[in-house]
């Protein structure tokens, strides 16, 4: 297999030269978006349809947002695997295996011929792209180095400001326009380009040093403790609540489970899957529990809103797309000025700005009735993108300040694991509390299955029960208001000083 040369590195005295990405670094940057932009799209290019999947496939809200949840799940499960993977077969095989697997789940979930096997199809489809960002990262800065860590972080992070903006809209054209299932099957034509490009452009190369030993006692109990966790608390709306002895005993497996990794960890320090010692650094901690509910807080949002819009307002997949925009474009608005305040200021001094501004809005959410204005919530979307914007990687990077430089990897792999858990979680409770609620204020809904016990409601219908509909994503709401405001706390004890106030030695590169 030929090798494209490694990027060439500017001579030593040129300090300007070397800083900047010459053309060879752009282009591999180019390759590396074009295959991360699928994984990115499909987080949130699906939520548009849980409507129209629940109705196709007749089941409630409890069942099908496992769609979501299962590729979440599968995303974080193959993170910590990444670092090892490259060291042991390159960066160019990492890479080119994660998306024939991504493409394949894709062609399968869009063939899928009932929920069980969708939410399979979707888990292998998660397995693929939970390696593509991490792997891209890798590459890259094996091909820029690590001093130039801040201009591929910029490269980087465009699918993470496209993804929240093209992906509710193409899934709802796609649903309302297409057929629901080339909301997978777009991404074939995709895949097949980012393969192609990274055989002509993707250095083969590994590491110089060996790989580390995997962490399989470490598999075996993390990922399977927290699909407990996430299981137990979908069974609980099916089961009868959160006191069913079945609900129970899952969620105290995945506590056991997770409760022996943490144990092991500690043995095997930092050839663990995750190393639990992390946390004993302050500024790591706070960060890693603030990550945790900014994933709750961004997929309680994919989740509700296009919900609300279908099922409430009886809009389309496609209007349903439009309406979430705002929320994508408040945050590609923030983002480049929440890193730019965070690396002179410190995070400490952005992210709870943020918080404030995520949590106001989405109280009109909370208060939401049957005939909200739309420009009303449209406003209020913008703005819970700006607090996204400032919240989610000024956090992040604030996580690694305070490491050094040899844990960094480790706990960016932890970071993303936690995101991903957080979104999952979130999906799943909220899921279980709306389908609670719509069925205590409507308790012989019309039709039967469907999203919450709804199924294909006929307009006159759908009027007459609209408030209650919107009571029950109300109440909804105000739960993710609570789980949104709890991250001041941790937010008011990230560092608040600049990157350049960091003179440890021995620091990671800022961002």
């Amino acid at each position: 297999m030929a090798e494209s040369p490694p990027a060439k590195a500017a001579p030593p005295g040129d300090a300007t030269r070397n800083e900047r990405l010459d053309r060879q670094t752009l282009l591999l940057g180019l390759v590396i978006v074009s295959g991360a932009v699928m994984a990115i799209l499909d987080t949130t290019i699906v939520n548009v349809a849980l409507e129209t999947l629940g109705r196709d496939f007749d089941t409630g809200l409890s069942t099908i947002q496992w769609v979501v949840t299962g590729y979440l799940l599968a995303m974080g499960t193959v993170i910590p695997l990444t670092g090892w993977a490259v060291d042991r077969f390159g960066g160019r095989r990492v890479w080119m295996t994660s998306i024939t697997l991504f493409v394949i789940g894709s062609a399968l979930s869009g063939a899928a011929w009932n929920i069980e096997s969708l939410i399979f199809f979707r888990v292998l489809q998660g397995l693929g792209g939970g390696m593509l960002m991490p792997t891209g990262m890798a590459i890259m800065t094996m091909a820029a180095g690590a001093h130039r860590m801040g201009r591929v972080m910029s490269i980087i992070g465009v699918p993470m400001l496209l993804g929240p903006v093209l992906g509710p809209v193409l899934g709802g054209w796609l649903v309302e326009d297409v057929d629901w299932r080339w909301i997978f099957f777009v991404n074939l034509p995709v895949g097949a380009l980012a393969l192609a490009l990274a055989w002509w452009k993707v250095p083969g190369g590994r590491e110089e040093h060996g790989p580390s030993a995997l962490d399989w006692r470490g598999l075996v109990l993390l990922p399977p403790g927290f699909v407990l966790l996430i299981y137990g608390l979908s069974t609980a709306s099916s089961n009868g609540g959160f006191g069913d002895p079945a609900t129970i005993a899952w969620l105290a497996g995945g506590v056991v489970l997770v409760g022996l990794f943490v144990l092991h960890s500690l043995r095997r320090r930092e050839r663990s899957l995750i190393d639990v010692r992390l946390f004993a650094d302050r500024t790591f901690a706070v960060a890693a529990v603030a990550v945790l509910f900014i994933g709750v807080a961004l997929m309680a949002s994919m989740l509700l809103i296009p919900l609300y819009y279908q099922t409430v307002r009886g809009e389309g997949a496609f209007a349903a797309g439009l309406l979430l925009a705002p929320q994508g474009l408040g945050a590609a608005t923030a983002m480049p000025i929440g890193g730019v305040i965070s690396d002179r200021f410190g995070a400490g001094r952005i992210v709870p700005f943020g918080i404030v501004l995520l949590v106001i809005g989405t109280v009109p959410f909370a208060l939401v009735g049957s005939d909200t204005s739309y420009w009303l919530l449209g406003a209020t979307l913008y703005l819970r993108g700006l607090g996204l914007g400032c919240t989610m990687m000024p956090t992040m990077s604030s996580a690694l300040t305070t490491l050094r430089r040899a844990a960094v990897s480790r706990a960016s792999s932890t970071l993303n694991i936690l995101m991903q858990f957080g979104g999952a979680f979130g999906t799943a409770l909220l899921a279980v509390i709306l389908s609670h609620q719509i069925e205590d204020r409507i308790p012989r809904a019309p039709g039967g299955g469907g999203v919450g016990g709804m199924g294909q409601v006929p307009d006159q219908v759908r009027e007459r029960i609209a408030p209650q509909l919107a009571d029950a994503f109300g109440y909804t709401f105000w739960v993710a208001l609570a789980l949104t405001a709890v991250m001041i706390v941790p937010a008011l004890l990230l560092p608040r000083h600049g990157a350049r106030e960091n003179a440890d030695p021995d620091a990671p590169p800022m961002m």
